[in-house]
């Protein structure tokens, strides 16, 4: 079979399986044994001196692991059959895509909060890191559209930026990456010295999906004439990434984001995105949905355009 079914079957197999399917709810998941691993190497050396260098070398380990197990994983199978190796690998490329999954998320965020203020409250406390119990309607959906955009560079482009580059242990090294900073990247007393090695792990693994995650958004939208919108607040947030897809996402909504917010019961001042306060609606979050769905394909189809260029030499 010629090397780029390898990659072309996965890709297609495994990003209809997550469009179709989402987050398989009572089924086995690698991203549910990575957060465990995690957990069980924070619990163990996330104490006494050198945090810093136990964290690093645990943040590598568990990179190295996510890398060379899922590599094994393809090696065996393929000694079983080519469509063994197949099936291994349109299920890892859809174990790593979460698109599906967090749009019904966010469209639940939606329907909740215009029901009652609390109960969009607990809906969001679902997919944000941030204390919600303080968070005005706005807020709630303001949150939502956030990591909404936030998820289409961490959750999909990303993965599959990886997965053209390095191929599925190179797609779930990086959700390994990604695991790290979203358990222990946080800068409070508990993960600061522990975590930074691992935060700054996921700042260099996103730095290109975001900006690509970005221009992408405006280029699907029909806005890529905001381009200096985007160059203005995407830099504005605390991350070096993710403030990139929530600009784009602002200016295609002519919306603001950031603020303060709470976390772990501490205030955090965090710059605007955009000076448009407008009310949300349900209307901005299907628009959003439609850009998050455009993006993908075009990424895929950028993926497979790349593959033809490079077969075709």
């Amino acid at each position: 079979m010629d090397a780029a079914y390898y990659i072309t079957i996965p890709l297609l197999a495994g990003s209809l399986l997550d469009r179709w399917w989402g987050d398989p709810s009572g089924l086995p998941h690698p991203i549910v044994g990575f957060g465990r691993l995690i957990a069980w190497g924070e619990r163990q050396l996330n104490k006494g001196e050198r945090r810093f260098l136990k964290g690093t070398l645990w943040s590598l380990f568990c990179v190295a692991a996510a890398y060379g197990l899922s590599g094994l994983s393809l090696w065996l199978s393929g000694k079983l059959s080519v469509y063994a190796e197949l099936l291994v690998a349109t299920l890892c490329v859809f174990y790593g895509l979460a698109a599906r999954t967090l749009e019904q998320e966010v469209l639940a965020v939606f329907r909740a909060v215009d029901e009652a203020l609390e109960a969009g409250r607990r809906q969001v406390a679902r997919i944000v890191g941030r204390d919600t119990s303080r968070l005005s309607a706005q807020q709630v959906r303001t949150a939502a559209l956030e990591t909404l955009a936030e998820n289409l560079s961490d959750g999909v482009v990303a993965p599959l930026f990886w997965y053209a580059l390095l191929g599925v242990p190179g797609m779930l090294a990086y959700k390994m990456v990604n695991t790290l900073d979203s358990m222990i990247g946080y800068k409070n007393d508990r993960y600061r010295a522990f975590g930074c090695f691992a935060a700054r792990l996921d700042d260099v693994a996103n730095y290109l999906p975001a900006r690509l995650t970005a221009l992408l958004m405006l280029c699907v939208s029909g806005c890529l004439s905001r381009w200096r919108f985007l160059l203005a607040y995407g830099p504005k947030h605390a991350s070096p990434n993710s403030g990139y897809p929530e600009a784009a996402l602002a200016a295609i909504l002519d919306c603001r984001f950031g603020g303060p917010n709470y976390y772990f019961g501490e205030r955090v001042e965090k710059p605007y995105i955009g000076t448009s306060d407008r009310e949300l609606t349900a209307a901005d979050v299907h628009r959003a949905i439609t850009v998050n769905r455009r993006v993908e394909a075009c990424t895929i189809g950028l993926i497979l355009l790349l593959l033809t260029l490079i077969y075709s030499l």
